[in-house]
């Protein structure tokens, strides 16, 4: 090999690396948009789990937000609730600087300012939800980037076919196309619903995974969450128990 060959075979690798970078700054920029909704029917609200998705939602919110660990910082976050007084009601999105440069005790204090107890949504709308997600991403040209769809919710819809909950009538399709990664995370529900999550909604390219209330509520255990180091900076099996337990890389499973 001649050695020009040599320097350029040597040069693709320095090429790569500065284009993943921000020539800037000298670091990575953020690709990932990241959507939370919080289910404040009066069946999530008045279950034993509602006040720790909170607790927990602070935690996940501010690790995410200063990288802690490793997670992924979010590009774009924002924060709304699911569902509304009535169906396909748009509901406010409240963006990432209402949660920066806040404490985990602050955020927690937001979140319940924002999702108060006794102000509950009677019509629980995932589609809705979803919608407002598809049509956020387009407003902020974020379509090709990698999203993420965080629902604290018991994940049972509020429609019934023949007196059963259909499941089927779900619908994904505001998402198929935004990007080639998108994930919805439903976090509190139960082995029950989060199977017929994962098994009846209809999806081509959607990733669906789901977390049981009985797991979540772990994230408090004091092997997981140090009692003794108030740091959350320091909080490594936390960091460790999310990554396994909600940022988890799930596969896309085709369901039609």
């Amino acid at each position: 090999m001649s050695s020009k060959y040599k320097i350029f075979a040597l040069l693709i690798p320095l090429v790569m690396t500065l284009q993943a970078c921000d020539l800037g700054g000298g670091s990575v920029k953020p690709r990932l948009s990241m959507f939370v909704g919080v289910d404040i029917s009066g069946s999530f609200v008045h279950s034993p789990y509602f006040d720790d998705a909170i607790d927990f939602l602070a935690y996940y919110l501010y690790c995410h937000l200063h990288g802690l660990g490793g997670l992924e910082v979010p590009n774009v976050l924002f924060v709304g609730s699911i569902g509304g007084a009535r169906a396909n009601e748009p509901k406010t999105f409240y963006p990432i600087q209402t949660f920066q440069n806040k404490s985990v005790e602050e955020i927690g204090q937001k979140l319940r300012e924002i999702f108060p107890k006794k102000k509950l949504n009677p019509y629980t709308d995932y589609n809705a939800f979803f919608q407002q997600v598809a049509q956020m991403v387009k407003n902020k040209n974020l379509v090709l980037r990698p999203i993420s769809i965080v629902m604290l919710s018991d994940g049972i819809p509020d429609v019934k076919r023949k007196g059963v909950t259909d499941f089927r009538s779900i619908d994904v399709r505001p998402l198929e196309r935004l990007a080639r990664s998108v994930t919805i995370r439903l976090l509190y529900t139960s082995a029950t619903v989060g199977q017929e999550w994962q098994t009846k909604i209809p999806r081509r390219r959607v990733k669906i995974w789901t977390q049981d209330a009985e797991v979540m509520v772990l994230w408090k255990d004091p092997k997981i969450l140090n009692p003794e180091n108030t740091a959350p900076e320091d909080q490594v099996q936390l960091f460790n128990w999310i990554k396994d337990n909600v940022d988890f890389g799930v596969r896309a499973r085709r369901v039609n």
